[in-house]
Formats: structure tokens, sequence, C-alpha cells
């Protein structure tokens, strides 16, 4: 990354090497490397850095290939599960395509019932998550860590040894502090960037197969922030929280900055959700430490899911936000249902206001979603 481009432009060098991400992992093919495909955060990618294999982001905020999941799955499915099928299905996305093996999980009664066909033509190796976030949940997944480790190395014919892992989780803990300093910088007020510049760059580099890169990348750009960005005036300051954002669900960001605001945070699991909490280095048990780490994770497959509570408490304080959109995904119920906890917190004790949006992969809602949104920001 040429320092001496303008922001405008350094952002769309992330967005164009999503692009020959496509073309990377053709290439990552030929160098017979493994490529292991995933949906969800809950996969410890430390196992993928410690057989230096490379972990795909899988094709799944699109409604382009719905019609042909729907042709198999109920047409009132969540989207994202939907969309996840029909790309395997079509074969429409190249991540999928390449992958050697498919890591699905229990987040959802939907997405695991939908993995029963896929396996149908991809191999698919399911992770078992615990209801809850509690000792019993972490021996539970601590188990499960393992078992997908002994998968890899059944399927790939490796040995995965623990002090390999340890290097995983440096890699990977690294990357998260970067990736947390990159979007620590919208606590200044005015914000700097925008925060669909700010999610486009976090989703980009899910894409880049050089783990171990990203954190001089990150320190880079946000020192590019630092030396260029001129923000000249302050606007009303937006988190959103809810289901996964990218893709088609943009939408959304781009409502809320077109309507005069700004989106300083993301707690969902594209944005600080995923990232916020390292894996424990002084831990002598590599499972447990992963397994800490990801049970920890604040998704609403946990419950009780106060991890969500205490994550949105801090942001809500560190970003100085204004305000709380929460986007959720038809049929997505464990999120949809926990709405009602999320606005008693936002508006009883955070004393801001919240509003939720239930939306889906179209664009036949646009209209509606920027009349609402502009009425919440105005509000504000």
């Amino acid at each position: 990354m040429e320092l001496r481009k303008n922001l405008p432009e350094i952002f769309e060098d992330f967005a164009e090497g999503r692009r020959n991400s496509f073309l990377n992992v053709k290439k990552i093919k030929e160098q017979d490397k493994p490529v292991i495909g995933i949906f969800c955060t809950y996969f410890p990618q430390e196992l993928a850095v410690a057989m230096n294999a490379a972990v795909v982001s899988l094709c799944a905020t699109s409604d382009e290939t719905i019609p042909a999941a729907e042709a198999d799955l109920p047409k009132n499915l969540c989207p994202l599960i939907k969309s996840s099928y029909g790309f395997g299905k079509t074969d429409k996305c190249p991540f999928f395509y390449f992958s050697d093996l498919v890591v699905g999980e229990t987040t959802c009664d939907g997405k695991k019932k939908m993995y029963e066909y896929m396996a149908d033509f991809k191999p698919v190796h399911i992770m078992e998550l615990p209801n809850c976030p509690t000792e019993n949940g972490v021996e539970m997944y601590k188990k499960e860590i393992i078992r997908m480790k002994e998968k890899l190395e059944e399927v790939f014919g490796v040995t995965i040894t623990e002090e390999d892992i340890r290097r995983g989780i440096r890699v990977k803990n690294a990357e998260r502090i970067a990736l947390k300093n990159l979007y620590s910088i919208m606590k200044a007020d005015p914000a700097p960037i925008s925060g669909t510049d700010l999610m486009n760059t976090l989703v980009a580099t899910t894409f880049n197969f050089e783990r171990e890169k990203i954190p001089a990348q990150m320190e880079a750009l946000i020192e590019k922030i630092k030396a260029e960005a001129n923000p000249t005036e302050k606007k009303p300051r937006i988190l959103i929280t809810g289901c996964p954002m990218g893709g088609a669900t943009m939408k959304v960001v781009e409502a809320v900055e077109e309507s005069g605001a700004v989106v300083v945070g993301f707690e969902n699991c594209s944005g600080a959700k995923s990232v916020e909490e390292n894996v424990d280095e002084s831990n002598p048990d590599v499972y447990d430490a992963l397994a800490r780490k990801y049970v920890n994770i604040g998704c609403s497959c946990m419950t009780p899911n106060d991890n969500r509570i205490k994550l949105l408490n801090s942001m809500i304080d560190e970003y100085n936000v204004d305000g709380v959109v929460d986007m959720e995904l038809q049929a997505c119920h464990t999120y949809a249902v926990e709405t009602l906890r999320i606005k008693r917190f936002v508006n009883d004790e955070k004393k801001i206001p919240y509003m939720n949006l239930e939306t889906d992969y179209s664009q036949a809602d646009v209209g509606q979603l920027k009349t609402r949104i502009a009425a919440f920001i105005e509000m504000l």
C-alpha cells in the first residue's frame, strides 16, 4: 500500500484487494495449500494458521442466489442461510468452490439443518456450540476444538502441535489488536472517516490470506487517516448492533449516513464482537484458552447473553454514542427475541434513543428504511 495515495484511494485499495482475493484463492489452490471455508466467527482460525492453511469467508450477503436456495429451503428462512446455501449450490462463490472443507456451526436451528443439505455437495464439518457461556460450556467447546483439530489433521494429512497453535494464537491476537486499533479511531469527535469506509475495510481484511501482514497494513492506514482526515462538522453518532453487516445490509449504514449521521461503531460480529477479546497467551492449556475466548463472543445464540450487554455498555460510553440502531435479518429469531432486552438496556440504563430494523437482502425496503432512519436521526 503506497502511503502517498489519498484516503479515498487507500480505501479503494482494500476493496480491490477483496476482488483480487478471488484470483488469490485460485493461486493458493494451485500451490496445494489447504483452503478452509467458514461462515462464522466461532471457528478458531488459530487452528488454520497453525497448519498454514488459508481461511476464506464464504459468500452469504447477497440475494443473488436466494431463488436457487428456495428450491430446497423454506422461503421464510433467514436470508443469510438461504444466501449461504445458494452460493454453494450454484457454484457462484469462488471461495466455496475452492474450499477443501467447509466448517459449519450450530449457532441456530436453520443453519445446522441447512448444513445437512450442503453436505450433499461439499465436505462439511460441524462444530457444536454450547448454549450457555458457562464453565460447562467452555469445557464442551474445548472438546469441540480438539475434535476440530483432529478433523483437520485427518482431512489434510498434517500434524498440528500445541506450539503450532501457540503461533496461531500470536498471529490472530496481533491481527485482532490491529483491527481494534483501526475501529477505535472512531472514538474521535468528529469521526475521521465514514462508517461505510470502516465497515468495508473490516470486511475486506477477512479476504486477506496473509494474516501476518494485517497489523502493518492497519498501522499504515491509521497513520494515513490521522495525517489526512479532516472532518469539518460534528454529526449524530450512531452505533449499529444486531445481525452481521456487509454486502446487501450496507444499505442500513448508507441510509444512516445519507441522513446526516455517522456510524461510529459496529457491535455485531462483523465489527467489534469477534475481535474485542484476545486469546490468553499465558494459559498453559491452549485448547482451554481458545474455548474461553470463543465462548465469550456475545452472540444471541448464547443464553444469557450478558457479554453483548457488556460490550454495548463500553462502546456506547467510549464512542460517545447518541443513538443505537439494532438491525435484524428476517427470521433470525434469536436476535429478534433479544431486541427487547437491548431496547430496555439502551433506553433505561444508557438513556439514549434506540430503534429496531428488520430487513432482508433485497432492495425492496430501501425507501422505507431511509424514511424511518431519517426520522430517527432527526429526533436526535
